[in-house]
């Protein structure tokens, strides 16, 4: 059983450093202009480390957010084998896993939950109005 622990936080310090990597790369040494303000919020790697899913979240202040993810994925997408050298120079390591890109929809997501549920919270406090309290006798002296 330690084999599979070991393997894991293997894996889980790979994931991180391949997320924190890739992040410094889309911040100041990427030059496509498809490429939006976004971050890496997640690196998924494959058990047998030879892909990985990196998930890539826009900045929700743009006009066309559904547009400006598939630009950016695109723009990432094309900037795979840079982004593959540079990690392979970077981390010391022989192999690089393939990446893919994919926008990371879970932060919209959850806003959107978040503001359904507030609507249906204002809609039962509506509904459910407190009953006036009792009116009370002033005691007789």
């Amino acid at each position: 059983m330690p084999e599979n622990r070991g393997r894991k936080h293997h894996q889980d310090r790979v994931a991180e450093t391949l997320r924190e990597e890739i992040g410094s790369m889309i911040e100041g040494e990427l030059s496509d202009p498809r490429i939006g303000f976004c971050y890496v919020s997640e690196v998924i790697l494959n058990p047998s480390a030879k892909s990985a899913q990196v998930y890539v979240a826009v900045d929700s202040a743009v006009e066309d957010i559904a547009k400006a993810e598939v630009d950016t994925v695109a723009g990432l997408e094309a900037a795979k084998g840079f982004i593959r050298y540079e990690l392979k120079e970077r981390m010391g390591v022989r192999n690089i896993p393939e990446l893919s890109f994919h926008a990371d929809r879970s932060g919209r997501f959850q806003a959107r939950i978040e503001q359904l549920m507030d609507r249906s919270r204002k809609r039962q406090k509506n509904t459910v109005e407190p009953s006036p309290p009792p009116e009370q006798k002033a005691p007789a002296e």
